[in-house]
């Protein structure tokens, strides 16, 4: 359960401890003091999405951190172990941080973890149900979700999903091969001559480059036989070569290193240059002697040009897109002479793929139509203690003409929540109280399954009050029984039946003006509830109403709150407790 929460610099929140207990906690407080912002940070500190409009104007970052008991919880210890965070103690803290640029960091027990990380622990930890919720109830895929939840039918519907996304795909790939394979057939012969033609050019990747360059020198022949010979000889050819020339070089820089010894360096260069001058006289004359007019090679190579040019005209400009092309159009025509047998491959797949998805649909259906009647009388059964006492629930599964991702039938849950009046759609018939109330109902149905160990309920008992708004908190109050409740009312029938009661309000500190929480008990408590029926606090009447109704809401507390609630709870004296600072 969740011991503590503590909050900072989130909007108008300066620095803020809450401290809960077991069983049945409710927030309280005038209308815009800041309750909503506390659960806005709970749902910051369990992952949501948040902005840098969170952090409070001045300062740097805005911070959330929560203390959670997690003695009972054995299978979120091994989630954690499988995630490397340790959790060696029976404490576990979530810590988010928001700066003013909008980066956000998470740790848990002092690890850093990203947001996807946090958010699947704090799913194990802190279950939200929010006016929004009653809101979503009208919606078929809401209600989907929420018999499915009840039904445990998750892993099935993610068969089903993954099964269907499979029998898209295979007919995606069938139709496609199909329309590939009615082209080719209508380009088959087209694609034959084009294979053919180029076929028989046979062309190699490089070959139209090494055409020219052998062309070319044939085309030359002569003249580079000639111009080779020629420079040649210009170096070591006679008397008048380059080589012969440079002699008298060699022997006046023997003479100068035998004078001035640190003139050997230039010595080397100079033999260095006629070593060079002589292998590139005796390559030139390698070169004369390979050259060779060959008129007859010349015409065949022009000959294979011109067969290579006609077909880079056509399916060039390039060497590779040719052999491309080539490529492209055998495995077209493969497609004519194989693509039945592709084809036939493929349906049998994806018949498989339906089989599957079928059996899972059938599978997902089964465990709905045997949760739906259960699901439809455990709300039904609340209903009248919420003052709905002819008010009834059905669950109805809707064939649909084909198996989809979510199964073969769409979920509507119809009611009838006065007497004489016909079953209907939530969304036909019901007020906001009245979602209100049929939400709570399903909430309450979908808890007994849940693992998750805290409850929050924000603001669920909008369009309520008088008899009913005591109805809604004995059904809270039984939730906390068996699991810790966090419930943010306006109601003083729903605060009067608290184990744990804090108040929020705002005040001034300076020019600035901040929210921060009580914890109430005794006389501080009274004085709470007498606000909240709409009567002078300061009024002995009214505080005689509020004592009455917290001696109804609390006859019961000490058989009712369970064991945690003694843990963090406020002190039995003293009238009331502030929030500690972080």
């Amino acid at each position: 359960m969740l011991v503590e929460l503590r909050i900072r610099n989130v909007a108008v929140i300066d620095a803020v401890t809450l401290p809960l207990a077991g069983g049945l906690n409710v927030l309280t407080g005038e209308t815009g003091a800041g309750k909503s912002l506390i659960i806005g940070a709970l749902g910051m500190l369990l992952g949501e999405r948040t902005a840098a409009d969170r952090v409070r104007s001045g300062t740097e970052k805005a911070s959330v951190e929560g203390v959670f008991d997690i003695r009972t919880q054995s299978a979120l210890r091994r989630l954690l172990d499988e995630r490397g965070i340790e959790a060696d103690d029976d404490l576990l803290v979530l810590k988010r941080e928001v700066s003013s640029a909008g980066r956000s960091r998470a740790w848990i027990n002092g690890s850093t973890v990203t947001a996807a990380v946090l958010a699947e622990i704090g799913a194990r930890l802190v279950s939200v149900h929010g006016q929004h919720d009653s809101r979503q109830l009208v919606d078929a895929e809401h209600q989907r979700d929420v018999l499915d939840a009840y039904v445990q039918a998750t892993t099935v519907r993610q068969q089903v999903a993954d099964a269907h996304a499979r029998v898209l795909a295979l007919r995606a790939r069938e139709r496609e091969l199909e329309q590939r394979r009615q082209d080719a057939t209508r380009r088959a012969d087209y694609l034959r001559f084009v294979v053919r033609e180029i076929e028989d050019v046979n062309p190699v990747l490089g070959e139209d480059e090494a055409l020219d360059g052998d062309i070319r020198r044939l085309s030359h022949a002569e003249e580079l036989q000639g111009l080779a010979a020629q420079a040649a000889a210009a170096i070591s050819g006679d008397d008048r070569a380059a080589l012969t020339q440079l002699a008298s070089v060699r022997r006046a820089l023997a003479s100068l290193t035998r004078i001035d010894p640190d003139l050997e360096r230039l010595q080397a260069g100079f033999d260095a240059a006629v070593y060079a001058l002589d292998e590139l006289a005796s390559e030139l004359e390698q070169y004369a002697d390979t050259v060779e007019a060959d008129p007859q090679r010349l015409r065949t190579l022009e000959r294979r040009r011109d067969l290579l040019l006609g077909v880079l005209r056509k399916y060039g400009p390039t060497m590779e897109e040719v052999i491309a092309t080539g490529a492209t159009s055998r495995a077209e025509l493969e497609l004519v002479e194989n693509g039945t047998l592709d084809l036939a491959a493929i349906g049998e797949a994806r018949a498989a793929a339906e089989g599957a998805l079928a059996e899972a649909a059938a599978e997902l259906t089964r465990l709905r139509q045997t949760g739906a009647l259960k699901f439809g009388r455990a709300v039904s059964q609340l209903l009248p203690e919420l003052g709905m006492r002819e008010g009834g629930v059905e669950v109805q599964l809707v064939p649909l003409d084909h198996v989809g991702a979510s199964g073969a039938e769409a979920i509507s849950f119809v009611a009838a929540l006065n007497a004489g009046s016909e079953r209907r759609p939530l969304s036909r018939i019901a007020s906001g109280g009245e979602l209100s109330r049929v939400m709570l109902a399903l909430s309450t149905v979908l808890a007994q399954l849940q693992q998750v160990p805290t409850l929050v309920f924000d603001e669920v008992d909008a369009g309520v009050g008088g008899a009913v708004a005591w109805q809604v908190g004995a059904l809270m109050r039984r939730v906390a029984s068996h699991h810790q409740v966090l419930a943010i009312s306006h109601l003083a029938q729903i605060g009067a039946r608290a184990h744990h009661h804090i108040v929020v309000h705002k005040s001034a500190v300076g020019t600035v003006t901040t929210s921060d929480t009580t914890v109430v008990t005794d006389d501080a408590r009274v004085v709470e509830i007498a606000r909240m029926l709409g009567g002078d606090a300061d009024r002995e009447v009214s505080r005689a109403h509020a004592r009455e109704l917290l001696h109804r809401g609390g006859e019961d507390v000490a058989a009712a709150a369970p064991a945690e609630a003694d843990e963090g709870a406020a002190p039995r004296r003293g009238g009331q407790r502030r929030g500690k600072p972080v």
